[in-house]
Formats: C-alpha cells, sequence, structure tokens
C-alpha cells in the first residue's frame, strides 16, 4: 500500500485577495453555526460538540489554520488546547485519560493543537513504545473516537502536510526573523531530521484509523493560504452534514463553494 501523503496536490494555492474573501466567508459560516448548535439562536437541544484535531509536521501551519478557524468566535464558544508532552500524574494512566475534561459537551467546540495521535506519531518514532503496542493503541483510538461520535460529538481530524525543502523555507525564516525565533527549537531540527520514520508512521496511522465515523482529512498546506480556506470549509462541511445526520434542520448557508 502506498503514502496516501503521496497523492497530496501539494501545487494548489490561493491568491491573497481570494484566500480572504473566503476565509471571512467560512468564519461567518461557521459562527452562526456555533451559535445554532450552542442553543443561542433558538432550541437546539442535544446538538453534538464540535472537536477538531490538528496533527502535521512542524511548520506545518497549525498555528495559522487554528487562529483563522477560531478568531470569527466568541472566545467563551471554543477551548483551544495545545497537547504538549504527559505529565508524570498523567503518565501512570491510561495514555487517553488526560484528555477527557478537554472534550467538548453537547453544544460545545475544543480545537486540539496535536491531540492523542502523539501515541501514533512521537512515541512510535522515538520507540517509546514498541510496534505491537503501537497497534494495539490504534485500535483502542478508534474504539475512542467511535464512542465520542456515538455520544454527540462531530469529530474532524487534519493532517496538515508539507514538503521537505518546504518545512526547511520555513524554518529557516523563523530562524531569521527575530519576532519567529521563539517558534524554532533545537527540538524541531531533531525531528525534522527523523522525517522519513515520521512519514512511515503517518502512513501507518491513517491507514489504521481512517473510519467513516473519523475520517482523515489531508491538507496540502505548502501554500498556507490555500490550507486555511481548506481547514474552514472543510470543517463547515463535515459540521453541516453531521447536524443533518442527527436529524437537526441546518440554518441555511448564503453558498459556501467548498474547496473539499
Amino acid at each position: 500500500m502506498g503514502n496516501p501523503l503521496d497523492d497530496l496536490d501539494l501545487s494548489q494555492q490561493l491568491s491573497s485577495a481570494e484566500s480572504e474573501k473566503r476565509v471571512a466567508a467560512a468564519q461567518k459560516r461557521l459562527l452562526h453555526l456555533r451559535l445554532f448548535s450552542a442553543g443561542l439562536l433558538g432550541p437546539a437541544a442535544g446538538a453534538p460538540g464540535l472537536l477538531v484535531l490538528f496533527e502535521g509536521f512542524d511548520a506545518a501551519g497549525k498555528g495559522g489554520a487554528i487562529r483563522r478557524l477560531t478568531s470569527g468566535l466568541d472566545p467563551r464558544h471554543v477551548r483551544v488546547v495545545p497537547i504538549g508532552v504527559p505529565t508524570p500524574e498523567e503518565l501512570r494512566h491510561h495514555f487517553l485519560w488526560r484528555f477527557s475534561p478537554s472534550l467538548p459537551g453537547r453544544g460545545g467546540m475544543t480545537v486540539y493543537d496535536r491531540s492523542w495521535y502523539g501515541r501514533l506519531l512521537v512515541e512510535r518514532v522515538e520507540k517509546l513504545i514498541d510496534d505491537e503496542t503501537a497497534k494495539r493503541s490504534a485500535t483502542e483510538i478508534v474504539d475512542f473516537e467511535d464512542s465520542l461520535v456515538n455520544d454527540g460529538v462531530t469529530l474532524v481530524k487534519f493532517w496538515l502536510h508539507i514538503s521537505e525543502e518546504e518545512q526547511l523555507k520555513r524554518f529557516n525564516d523563523r530562524a531569521s526573523t527575530p519576532s519567529k525565533q521563539w517558534k524554532l527549537t533545537a527540538e524541531d531540527w531533531r525531528n525534522r531530521s527523523l522525517r522519513p520514520q515520521y512519514l512511515s508512521a503517518v502512513k501507518d496511522m491513517v491507514a489504521s484509523t481512517d473510519h467513516s465515523h473519523a475520517h482523515w482529512d489531508l491538507v496540502a498546506a505548502e501554500d498556507k493560504r490555500f490550507a486555511r480556506v481548506f481547514v474552514l470549509e472543510t470543517v463547515i462541511k463535515r459540521f453541516e452534514r453531521d447536524l443533518e445526520r442527527r436529524g437537526f434542520s441546518v440554518p441555511e448557508s448564503r453558498g459556501i463553494n467548498y474547496l473539499a
């Protein structure tokens, strides 16, 4: 089986004007949907919570995409959770335990900047777990996500992908820009040297955890403007479809021509 990342067209681009227009339209539509699902535009009892998680290579543009996704929303209606290294207390529990407090309830919204997929990516690449544990963990993640969806969560999963050359360009830009230098660490350079291992891990991750209830959207993120529009419009499309699937009358859209 080939690597699904090989099929991504990284040459896809949008002009600045087109991107800004579509981001603004999508932010307005997402706000509309969030107010509806939160019950602030009328009764919407039992509307699903929205959970959007981001994975991707360092400097792939996760932060910028998250900012565009959330900046049009009232901060009270969305929670952004950066996921780092597990604490000693968290390591004493099952690897999924630490995510429970931040999961969205019905009518809520959470965005994860990295996620439980660190188990199948960094922990596997760094050999903190063996292949058998990774395989078992993938099954546990699938079951966990299935239970979330069945219990009232709309789950949207993104992998933001960039080429090795584009990543190096962005690293060098960060290194030479004082206001961006804090974003670049020795660990980033080390992770870059492990790119082949990460590509293999991503391939296995997608193959084992891409299911109808929790589909992976692979984002061609070489052009940041294209990626941000893709992310926003995909979240809207998947949220609308899930609301309809659950029997909700989705508020009328003003007509977004989705990229995805």
